[in-house]
């Protein structure tokens, strides 16, 4: 199959194959005489490991380690499990700023009438890095 099949298979854009392809994600594929890409059923699956893991918020060189993992026979889960662990403890760190930022916010929106002049406007000053009043 030809490259647009293939990401229409995988729901990733032709443009995001071809930088999968330059990253190493995705080994090189064979050339019709055409010079036409040819891709197969292994490159669907692994195309849709990488899309799922970048799902999950993996990053490209975390995504490169586990295809490393999963095709390796020595391998085994503590060293997948320590990825994910990674992915999951970064996950919760960036939950809990945007939940400090969401309760940031809403105090503001809570403080400003949403009318009148910008003066005295609790969420201008508090970007200005003025104190708000009680």
């Amino acid at each position: 199959m030809q490259i647009g099949q293939l990401a229409q298979h995988t729901g990733v854009a032709i443009d995001t194959v071809r930088y999968y392809e330059r990253q190493g994600l995705l080994p090189p594929p064979q050339r019709r005489a055409s010079g036409y890409r040819q891709y197969g059923e292994q490159d669907i699956s692994r195309l849709r490991f990488i899309r799922r893991a970048k799902d999950l918020g993996f990053s490209l060189q975390e995504i490169q380690d586990l295809l490393r993992l999963s095709a390796s026979e020595d391998a085994d889960r503590a060293e997948v499990r320590a990825l994910a662990q990674h992915r999951l403890a970064d996950i919760e760190h960036k939950m809990r700023n945007l939940e400090a930022m969401r309760a940031t916010l809403a105090n503001l929106v809570s403080h400003c009438s949403g009318h009148g002049s910008l003066d005295n406007c609790p969420i201008i000053e508090s970007l200005l890095g003025v104190e708000l009043k009680p």
